[in-house]
């Protein structure tokens, strides 16, 4: 981890201008949709923040990229000694749950901070590829293409990466059913699945939600026997049926009101109706007009359905037993890896916070970057700390829980966000809801601090839309999303 100072006055007005060369060349080729392409602008964000609150609500978003700032300065964050980074791993694979005092005097001589540090950084990853970037997978063909893959026109070796792939996917699940993993997400090229364990999301069972999903991924996973909803188009349809339910209260009022008069106007509608397909019939043309195909009057009823592919909007909710029936028809199914393209033959991106059969030990990138920024006619010193993903939620929790204690409970944080992943904080229509208490009894192996669980345990409250946004004073946190 390097500290670089730099000196400029216009740091403060865009957080995010740093070695601006570096970072594009790293990050400029991968385009998100609600992203700009220069990626150190910073991400627009509502006028209006949340109330102050102890805990901010989970976000089930994958981030690609998070900049903290504070006052105060990240040397604790700097230049681990080989001790601390190996403490650091090692408290990872032993699940040590940290509780730092609620703040710390000497941060960057606090060793306990340090392998904290360390410990938060570490996710695991299948495959891994050292040459070729694996998150993201979407939109990533332009990342990927002229590095070298040689199982794209070899069928074989294809097959034995998908058959080691289809080992750790397996692995992940029965971990998760096991509850010793609390989710992991499956990142295709075309679209992403994050398998919780029960009892997170205000759920009593495994949920997996899939997003953007199409017409055709969702009819063949019906032909698998795949039970699953679509919370948004069902919730349009409810939406739709308690207006329509609501016209017809008032149309029912109305009519009692007019009587007669109703009536009368019913009447003369069904003769003009009669009078005008008379014309029809002396044309002798009746018997030719057909009423419409069965396939015609379908495709009406799905318009709307199919008109959410690719969107936000598409998400599918799949609950329960029929969460082991899509694991088996992932495996199975051939369009989950690229026929052709940058990405052909390359299995899907596994990312877990725990270990699992094949999987890699990774750690997410980190570096401090001290700056000035004039204030009137002088230079206040700005700290920052950058961290590069895939953050995951719980990383997202334990970096806050850290910073709590160093920066003495006042530092912000610009976050980006992996679009695709932004609709997984959809508050899911659960039939059952438990409290967090029953929710979170068996999850306490999984790895997690006991404070993030209950975070992860809560529901939703962002939507469709994910944290851009956070800021701590005085220990208590606002949002923007």
């Amino acid at each position: 981890m390097l500290k670089k100072p730099l000196n400029f006055s216009a740091w403060l007005l865009d957080p995010l201008q740093e070695t601006k060369s570096t970072l594009e060349e790293e990050y400029s080729e991968v385009d998100f949709p609600t992203l700009t392409n220069d990626h150190h602008l910073p991400v627009p964000v509502p006028d209006v923040p949340s109330s102050p609150c102890t805990e901010f609500p989970v976000d089930w978003s994958i981030k690609t990229r998070i900049l903290f700032t504070s006052s105060q300065p990240f040397t604790w964050a700097e230049h681990l000694k080989a001790q601390e980074e190996a403490q650091g791993f090692a408290q990872h694979c032993r699940a040590t749950e940290v509780n730092l005092p609620q703040s710390i005097q000497e941060p960057k001589l606090s060793t306990e901070l340090r392998c904290a540090f360390q410990q938060s950084l570490i996710y695991w990853l299948h495959p891994s590829l050292p040459w070729l970037q694996l998150f993201p997978r979407i939109g990533a063909d332009r990342k990927i293409a002229g590095k070298a893959n040689p199982w794209s026109h070899d069928e074989e070796l294809q097959q034995v990466l998908m058959s080691e792939w289809s080992v750790s996917f397996t692995s992940l699940y029965n971990l998760l059913k096991a509850k010793l993993c609390p989710y992991f997400y499956v990142c295709t090229y075309q679209f992403t699945v994050l398998f919780r364990a029960a009892g997170l999301a205000g759920s009593d069972g495994i949920t997996a939600v899939i997003s953007p999903t199409t017409r055709g991924l969702r009819e063949a996973m019906r032909n698998e026997g795949i039970e699953f909803s679509l919370p948004f188009i069902e919730e349009t349809r409810n939406r739709k049926q308690r207006s329509s339910e609501t016209n017809l209260e008032a149309e029912v009022a109305k009519n009692s009101e007019v009587g007669k008069h109703t009536e009368d106007e019913e009447e003369q509608g069904v003769s003009d109706d009669e009078e005008s397909f008379s014309w029809l019939e002396e044309m002798g043309v009746q018997d030719k007009i057909k009423k419409p195909a069965a396939i015609s009057i379908k495709l009406c009823k799905e318009k709307h359905e199919v008109q959410m592919d690719h969107k936000p909007e598409s998400l599918a909710l799949v609950r329960g037993i029929n969460a082991f029936t899509l694991l088996n028809f992932l495996i199975n199914c051939k369009s989950l890896v690229a026929s052709a393209g940058p990405q052909a033959g390359l299995p899907p991106t596994l990312l877990s916070p725990v270990a699992f059969r094949g999987a890699t030990m990774q750690t997410l990138k980190a570096r401090s970057i001290n700056v000035k920024t004039q204030v009137h006619s002088s230079y206040k010193d700005i700290f920052s700390l950058e961290i590069m993903g895939p953050v995951m939620p719980h990383s997202l929790h334990s970096l806050t829980m850290l910073l709590t204690s160093a920066q003495k409970g006042a530092f912000s944080a610009v976050l980006y966000t992996h679009e695709p992943t932004a609709v997984f904080n959809t508050s899911l229509d659960m039939e059952r809801i438990l409290h967090k208490e029953t929710l979170c009894t068996d999850l306490t192996r999984c790895g997690l601090h006991p404070k993030t669980l209950d975070q992860l345990a809560g529901i939703s409250a962002l939507g469709k839309s994910s944290i851009r946004f956070l800021e701590m004073k005085d220990y208590a946190y606002t949002w923007k999303s």
